[in-house]
């Protein structure tokens, strides 16, 4: 059964604390009627500090939208290769026994897809299937997973590679001020993040059943415009209320799987902003604290889009290794409104024994 090896996480060397964020949103919209409100949004985020791949003043200047790109292109191609490293190691593989690889990312684009550009590189074999994910923003980490069980329950002898590069302080738009952009200025975190599903063998969550759905009708609701200068983000002020639709959803998923989603072992929830959580826990009368890695994550680095899950269960690997066979959930939000959910049960790698998942 295919086995979510620990993921291997890395945030850029820039620092931006949440005091710096409130000053230089202060200065630079000075004088905006809005500005009040995003401010008490921004505190009420709980992010403590975030991670950026330029330096403050670089990420606030606008160079245009074709040298964002090229910086986008030159530091994942900087940062990837020591996290699929580690990603590689905590799986006990090479690249040479990777089948697929999964590459998903919102903010930055490349073609081919920077999967091509790891398979020269690395030393991956050329017949490696490539399966670039580009437009389901923070959904698709958990996509990923979901895409990567697919393939092995297509191919159960393989193993997929999933790359996580969220560089989103390139998306910053210095014009931007409405409500939605304040807050995900001051909201949104870089980070890279890598992990191995293996078709057989490996410590970490067997997936067992995996689960996509959309809200009708909200497509609209998380999107970008793609204009001269870039990136727009756009948000709906409607978006932190969705989990009121979504939680039956995961409940039915557990259920469809005989399990009760409210006494599970462990939860890898998606950190989109602190009401997301706190909806979540309370819809699925879940206690909060049962969320307390995806807190960890918004907390720590913010909002890091696709790699937020894949940190998520980093924690639970280093913080709280969870007993043979506890039962838990991995879930991902994003544009369209777009869940994609797995569940599935911990499983431990002993040497010489069959896998019986």
């Amino acid at each position: 059964m295919p086995r979510l090896c620990k993921p291997s996480v890395s945030v850029p060397e820039h620092v931006i604390t949440m005091e710096e964020t409130l000053a230089f949103a202060e200065e630079a919209h000075a004088g905006k009627p809005q500005l009040p409100l995003a401010l008490r949004l921004i505190r009420n985020t709980g992010v403590r500090k975030r991670h950026i791949v330029q330096p403050i003043e670089k990420t606030l200047q606008h160079p245009g939208f074709e040298e964002r790109n090229r910086v986008y292109e030159v530091e994942s191609r900087k940062r990837c290769p020591e996290v699929v490293e580690q990603a590689l190691a905590n799986a006990a593989l090479t690249a040479r026994d990777i089948d697929a690889i999964v590459y998903v990312s919102c903010t930055g684009f490349t073609m081919p897809s920077l999967t091509a550009w790891l398979i020269n590189a690395m030393g991956f074999r050329s017949d490696t299937r490539q399966i670039p994910i580009a437009q389901l923003g923070c959904a698709a980490g958990g996509s990923a997973i979901n895409r990567a069980h697919d393939f092995l329950t297509a191919y159960p002898e393989g193993n997929v590679l999933i790359v996580s590069c969220e560089l989103c302080s390139l998306c910053y738009q210095p014009t931007d001020d409405d409500i939605g952009s304040l807050l995900s200025d001051g909201l949104f975190g870089d980070a890279v993040a890598a992990a191995v599903v293996r078709g057989r063998g490996g410590t970490g969550i067997s997936l067992e059943r995996n689960a996509s759905y959309l809200i009708p009708h909200t497509e609209d609701w998380i999107s970008y415009a793609v204009r001269d200068t870039g990136f727009h983000f756009q948000l709906d002020r409607r978006v932190p209320g969705t989990m009121e639709p979504l939680a039956p959803v995961l409940r039915e998923l557990a259920a469809d799987h005989g399990w009760d989603i409210k006494n599970l072992d462990f939860y890898i929830i998606h950190a989109g902003g602190p009401r997301i959580l706190d909806d979540l826990s309370r819809f699925l009368d879940v206690d909060r604290k049962m969320f307390r890695h995806s807190w960890a994550t918004l907390t720590e680095y913010g909002n890091i889009a696709s790699a937020v899950v894949l940190d998520a269960l980093r924690r639970l690997f280093e913080e709280d290794t969870p007993m043979p066979d506890a039962t838990g959930v991995i879930a991902g939000f994003g544009p369209g409104i777009t869940a994609e959910m797995a569940v599935g049960r911990w499983g431990i790698d002993l040497p010489g024994a069959p896998d019986t998942a």
